[in-house]
């Protein structure tokens, strides 16, 4: 399990690294509440995104986008409510959702903007 961890700790940061160099600001890192937790928020242009990465090292089950199914969905839609209710600041922004699929090392991210609606 830490390996798992720690491979998914890896993904997030590289996921973050390369959504800046695309240029996005970093506003919140592993956001959690009682409905979930949102891996990365960050801000793209006017846009507050809410960012699930999502690692597999193997396609065989479906890869990574398939794992963001419509449970998961409902659980970010939920955790990103929450934020906005928690952050006055931010809830007038408009805001995405968007899935950062990390595979193997060396292997480019494959981002998807606006990967779903809530």
């Amino acid at each position: 399990m830490a390996n798992n961890n720690a491979s998914g700790q890896a993904a997030e940061q590289a996921a973050c690294l390369y959504l800046q160099e695309h240029g996005l600001q970093l506003l919140q890192r592993n956001w959690r509440c009682r409905t979930g937790e949102l891996d990365l928020i960050m801000l793209d242009g006017d846009f507050l995104v809410f960012v699930e990465v999502r690692y597999r090292s193997y396609s065989g089950w479906g890869g990574a986008a398939a794992s963001v199914d419509a449970r998961k969905r409902s659980k970010l839609i939920n955790a990103a409510q929450q934020f906005l209710q928690s952050v006055p600041r931010w809830s007038r922004q408009p805001c995405r959702f968007d899935v950062v699929c990390m595979g193997r090392a060396g292997t480019a991210p494959d981002w998807i903007k606006n990967a779903f609606d809530c």
